[in-house]
């Protein structure tokens, strides 16, 4: 039986304006029902819209009855059945009509029909090749339901064609088994071919000859193959693909490490274009793993820029780009443009629909670049509208004063075994500040590895508790949370301290059940003041009797639901967020404008840079040598793979099986332990803490000890495999020694000996500043490093947009913030089709509040 529409109930005569928070709780749930419950009209479920829609309800004044009803029945909603799901949107929707009675007074809609596609004019044809490779126009399928609201990020709103959400079987060579595979690549309807945007671009316009290019240059280059070998490496443990390219001009050397396959694609006298960054070996140019296409005829002498783009098993480029051609030569004309007309001309953007077309059939090098600036500047901009909001919907609460004079300060300052730095006492500063402001605290403290972030969360926790209230302190890991724990009895209790160390307790996973049971009778009593512990602390045994300040440590590791349950559990506590990657500037605004920033760019007195060189591959008996010579002296060594066993894909060393060689034949009188992410998590905290008890004289490891235990008498990190790692981690690598007042080294030993000159190798051993190598990092391998959980969805989210331009961020921003200065909600009538598309935008891309 088909389930009812939640939205009930005929309209009266006069209908009173309903809240904008309403209004879309209305049209989501109205999506919902025609989706049949299956938790799609956002994707990643319903509860994907509570990141922006909490803070659009209290903007409302609803009642906080209504609005924790709605969170709480969403947050379930994912566990339900369809049938059940039906009953909670109809009984939650019910119940908000008896708070507010214009709700019930809306009309209800028209059940949602099902898209009928028009009848296929033409036989399909059987083979992934249409009988004519050029774009032809698409048949206008027959109207069809409102458009889901999954489909195109940021563009689709209700005044685009509704036929966009047409399935891809109204075009004409796609029949069920077609459609099947294009699911493979994302690809549902017609709106999803639309943003289906080409991995790159061939340009037969600018193709360079061979014997013209040059080492470090990224580019296309076009010839016949004319020999290809395979052959093993390692002693047969490796393959690799060698071919010669020609153009008679010159000829290249390709060489594919693991890939046999490509041996058996690639023939002699094939035409190929192969694209790369030209490197160079034994004073040759090569092109190591390039991306190579067969040539297809009718575009050799077209001198267009062809499109490249991502394919899935038996989709051919060929058949693809004429479907896309298809699609979006027909319909991308026809989509609306959310972007309000003054906003475009101020920034200089061309229209929506024509940035579409370009984006994927570019007429030359300038519209495409104009093509990709549009849709990038759209990203961006609903990325800060969104952070614009976050923020305000954060101030907007009001929060506990927690106000310290000057002398309790100074005294605490005074116990404290160490002088803070500059950088310390600007932090506390800007701290204190929010903790008196009546305002809920959100601010990213951002510190290189060991700045002193930890003596500043202990502090402004001892700020609250002198006040009786309490505070958590969340970590990745429960060996972090212990060090943590350890820290804080050490600063917060005792003789001068302000708390009694029974007043500060550790909750991990691994603590004992009848302790745990304990530590919540007393936190629920407020007996205990602080707890620091990992993701226990927002399971719902741990209640709290006063919760007034949140510390989320390595925030990059948590997600937005976990930091939204620790804030749940008090009553708008303040929240301060640490981390040790230092985050770019442009990086910051764009990811991190909801949070206020304090940077500490100081290192404490005393602490002596780390000596950072690269060394070759032959050279790795001076590492050795300099490892045994730190032991003999009483030191221990950490030893870094970025692999934790050989790879048939991957060419590079590997933590196990070198593990065996290290213990066995090289530090045979040596103690060693191994550490690597597929191990329980008992048995790493184990080995780290063996580790740190002096227990092993070397830690051969992968990248899991990038978050970890202080061990102040490691001076040597010697990183295997280094060019295969960004630079924002082989500093954080590098941070885990130099942590105490001995010299410590960091060897970096590349793949190839042609990545000695790697230059993220020789950015690490010219700097020791992580905020400057930060930069550099960006600039090299774009934002993966810094995005982390916060922005899993950032990530998918951002399809033209590279946070690397910081020109296009900060006019993005500066016409976000003009926008929301004039209106924040985006609830003007010329606004409309703005607004659809910013929520739309978010529910896609799974952002939410870092709270």
């Amino acid at each position: 039986m088909a389930c009812k529409s939640p939205v009930l109930r005929p309209a009266h005569d006069k209908i009173p304006p309903m809240q904008q928070s309403l209004e879309k709780l209305r049209k989501f749930f109205r999506l919902e029902h025609g989706n049949g419950y299956n938790n799609t009209a956002i994707i990643g479920g319903l509860a994907k819209m509570l990141d922006y829609w909490e803070g659009e309800a209290r903007a409302d004044d609803l009642t906080e009855e209504v609005i924790q009803a709605v969170v709480q029945r969403l947050r379930s909603y994912e566990s339900l059945s369809p049938t059940s799901r039906a009953d909670a949107l109809k009984g939650l929707w019910k119940r908000i009509g008896e708070t507010y009675p214009e709700v019930g007074q809306k009309q209800q809609s028209q059940t949602p029909t099902t898209p009928r596609p028009a009848p296929q004019s033409a036989p399909k044809p059987a083979s992934d090749k249409p009988a004519d490779s050029q774009p032809q126009p698409a048949p206008r399928p027959r109207p069809a339901a409102p458009a889901r609201s999954d489909v195109v990020p940021g563009a689709k709103t209700s005044a685009t064609p509704a036929a966009l959400n047409a399935a891809l079987t109204v075009l004409q060579g796609v029949g069920p088994r077609h459609a099947e595979t294009l699911k493979q690549l994302g690809l549902h309807t017609l709106g999803d071919m639309l943003y289906y945007f080409p991995r790159r671009y061939e340009d037969y316009s600018q193709l360079k000859p061979i014997k013209s290019i040059w080492y470090g240059e990224q580019l296309t280059v076009l010839g016949m193959i004319q020999s290809v070998a395979l052959r093993p490496i390692r002693g047969g443990k490796a393959q690799v693909v060698e071919a010669i390219l020609t153009d008679g001009t010159g000829s290249l050397r390709l060489t594919w490490f693991n890939q046999p396959w490509v041996a058996n694609r690639l023939k002699a006298t094939d035409q190929i274009t192969v694209s790369g960054k030209v490197e160079q070996y034994l004073g040759k140019l090569i092109m190591n793993n390039p991306d190579f296409e067969p040539v297809e005829a009718e575009n050799l002498h077209t001198n267009r820029i062809v499109p490249i783009y991502p394919l899935a098993e038996k989709i051919t480029q060929k058949w693809l780009r004429n479907l896309m051609g298809q699609v979006i030569n027909y319909w991308a004309p026809s989509v609306a443009d959310p972007l309000p007309e003054s906003v475009r001309k101020s920034a200089g953007l061309m229209p929506l629909g024509e940035a579409l077309i370009q984006a994927h059939f570019p007429k030359t090098q300038d519209s495409l670049k104009a093509a990709r600036a549009r849709l990038a500047f759209d990203e961006i901009f609903y990325l800060q509208v969104g952070v614009l909001r976050q923020k305000r919907d954060w101030k907007s609460v009001e929060a506990r004063v927690f106000e310290v004079d000057n002398a309790w300060f100074g005294a605490r300052i005074s116990a404290l075994p160490f002088m803070l730095t500059e950088a310390q006492q600007h932090a506390l500063a800007d701290i204190r500040n929010d903790l008196k402001s009546g305002k809920p605290m959100n601010r990213l403290l951002q510190g290189d590895v060991g700045s002193g972030k930890t003596v500043v969360a202990a502090l402004a926790a001892a700020m609250i508790v002198s006040h009786g209230a309490q505070a958590a302190i969340m970590s990745p890991t429960s060996i972090l949370a212990e060090q943590h724990y350890r820290n804080f009895v050490k600063l917060l209790a005792g003789e001068n301290g302000v708390l009694q160390e029974g007043q500060i307790r550790l909750l991990v996973g691994d603590t004992p059940e009848a302790e745990k049971n304990e530590i919540n009778e007393k936190l629920a009593a407020g007996e205990v003041k602080i707890v620091i512990g990992t993701h226990s602390l927002i399971e719902d045994p741990v209640t709290f009797q006063d919760l007034q300040f949140a510390v989320i440590d390595e925030q990059h590791r948590f997600g937005v639901d976990q930091r939204a349950a620790l804030r749940q559990k008090g009553n708008n506590p303040h929240l301060l967020v640490m981390t040790a990657t230092p985050i770019p500037r442009s990086l910051a605004l764009t990811l991190y404008g909801d949070l206020d920033l304090s940077i500490m760019d100081e290192m404490p007195a005393g602490r002596q840079p780390i000596n950072t060189y690269v060394l070759r591959p032959q050279e790795r008996e001076r590492a050795f040598t300099l490892i045994r010579s730190q032991i003999k002296d009483g030191r221990q060594t950490f030893i870094i793979y970025p692999l934790i066993e050989e790879s048939d894909k991957i060419e590079a060393r590997a933590a196990v099986d070198d593990y065996e060689t290290l213990s066995k034949e090289i530090f045979p009188d040596l103690k060693l332990g191994l550490l690597h992410g597929r191990m329980k998590p008992a048995e790493k905290d184990e080995a780290m803490l063996k580790f740190r008890d002096r227990q092993y004289d070397i830690l051969v490891s992968t990248t899991v000890v990038e978050v970890g235990v202080d061990v102040p008498n490691a001076t040597v990190m010697l990183i295997e495999g280094a060019d295969r790692f960004g630079l924002a981690q082989l500093h954080q690598l590098r941070g885990r020694v130099g942590r105490g007042s001995a010299q410590s080294y960091c060897l970096l030993i590349p793949t190839h000996e042609d990545a000695t000159e790697n230059e993220r190798l020789q950015a690490m051993a010219e700097s020791n500043d992580g905020f400057v190598l930060a930069e550099r990092d960006l600039q090299q391998r774009g934002p993966g490093e810094f995005l982390g959980t916060r922005q899993s969805g950032y990530g998918s989210g951002l399809r033209m947009a590279s946070l690397t331009d910081v020109a296009l961020i900060e006019k993005a921003r500066a016409q976000a913030q003009t926008l929301f200065e004039q209106d924040a909600d985006l609830s003007q009538p010329d606004h409309a089709l703005l607004s659809e598309a910013f929520g739309r935008f978010w529910g896609m891309t799974g952002k939410g509040d870092v709270s």
